[in-house]
């Protein structure tokens, strides 16, 4: 028997908001409320801010630049993405995303199935609704985050 759920309705400053290593995600669904089938949050990522690269084992992902300037990297290509730009792509090819801009971005993500957001969830450090910057990671955030994404299917490439 399939489960359904009412519509997720968010403003424009609502959903639960973290900051993950630098980078502030304001979620606006989970799987929680997609029947696992997706998760979808808003990205404002700084100057230098950005993942470092990874490789997703259990989800496809798809950005959308709202605004600003992101630079992907996927396997050996480097994108630069502007607003209203779409970038999808298999999670299981090395990839990474840095605004080295001089502004902050933002951007839609979203993943298929849902399920990682958990992972933001374990490792992120709640911020005000509403928040548009955080502060720099600690090394203690960035260790954490490499100790749990393996558990999420995320594989992070760290230089050698």
């Amino acid at each position: 028997m399939s489960i359904t759920h009412l519509p997720t309705l968010r403003t424009a400053t609502e959903g639960r908001t973290i900051a993950v290593v630098g980078d502030v995600y304001r979620f606006l669904a989970t799987g929680e409320d997609t029947n696992g089938k997706y998760a979808m949050w808003e990205a404002i990522v700084p100057p230098g801010g950005g993942p470092p690269p990874h490789v997703h084992s259990r989800e496809e992902e798809g950005f959308y630049i709202l605004e600003g300037e992101i630079t992907f990297h996927v396997g050996e290509k480097r994108i630069v993405a502007t607003g209203w730009n779409v970038r999808q792509h298999a999670g299981r090819t090395p990839h990474s995303f840095k605004n080295e801009s001089n502004r902050s971005a933002k951007m839609l993500i979203s993943v298929a199935p849902a399920g990682l957001e958990k992972m933001f969830f374990e490792v992120g450090v709640p911020v005000v609704q509403g928040a548009t910057a955080a502060a720099p990671p600690t090394e203690e955030e960035i260790e954490k985050l490499i100790a749990v994404a393996p558990r999420y299917g995320i594989g992070i490439r760290l230089p050698h």
